[in-house]
């Protein structure tokens, strides 16, 4: 995996006229996780896009060194395609990923959904696809944007197990999230800190 590094220092951000959160600073070195907490409306998401580039900070500044991998609640995926040839397009895109496009569909229990149009998925089968569209990127820092929203037991616990095999190979993960994200090593930042 390439070398990668995620830094952000006196993060603020402002909606409107509100003013979300202030003087946020991280830093995440290879193979480091971390969860950021907060209920609904406190700034997890715009975070989220700050770090992504997608949107400008009100000030500070954010440090990326490697590609970014984002996902979010937008898996982006053609809905009117079958689900193999939406995840066919990115995987060709992407240059296949570390696991292969085969595995990485049968690991994300999506091998049955192949046929099925996107638009008739689940929310949990949509999630999975975006995790499916995720590892294919070959990203070293993701960025998760309420990763375990709509998954049962079982596809929570294989959510936390690819993201602990991500940073095992030495990959960055922010998992933005008001649920517990079971992780080894994973630390925890609560937005309220942060709160004007």
């Amino acid at each position: 995996m390439e070398a990668c590094r995620l830094t952000a220092t006196d993060l603020a951000c402002r909606r409107g006229e509100r003013l979300l959160f202030s003087g946020l600073a991280l830093d995440l070195a290879p193979g480091q996780a971390l969860q950021v907490a907060g209920p609904n409306g406190t700034g997890k998401s715009s975070l989220i896009r700050i770090l992504a580039g997608l949107l400008r900070p009100f000030a500070g500044t954010v440090t990326r060194e490697g590609m970014i991998g984002l996902l979010d609640e937008r898996p982006a995926l053609d809905e009117h395609q079958p689900l193999g040839q939406a995840l066919a397009f990115w995987h060709a895109l992407d240059g296949g990923g570390y696991l292969g496009f085969e595995s990485t569909v049968d690991s994300l229990g999506l091998a049955d959904l192949t046929d099925v149009p996107v638009r008739y998925l689940s929310t949990g089968q949509r999630k999975r696809a975006a995790l499916a569209r995720l590892i294919g990127q070959q990203a070293p820092i993701w960025l998760l944007d309420e990763p375990l929203n709509g998954l049962d037991t079982d596809a929570v616990r294989m959510c936390e197990a690819l993201v602990a095999t991500h940073c095992g190979l030495g990959g960055i993960a922010l998992i933005a999230s008001h649920q517990s994200f079971n992780l080894d090593g994973l630390k925890t930042m609560a937005l309220a800190e942060f709160t004007p």
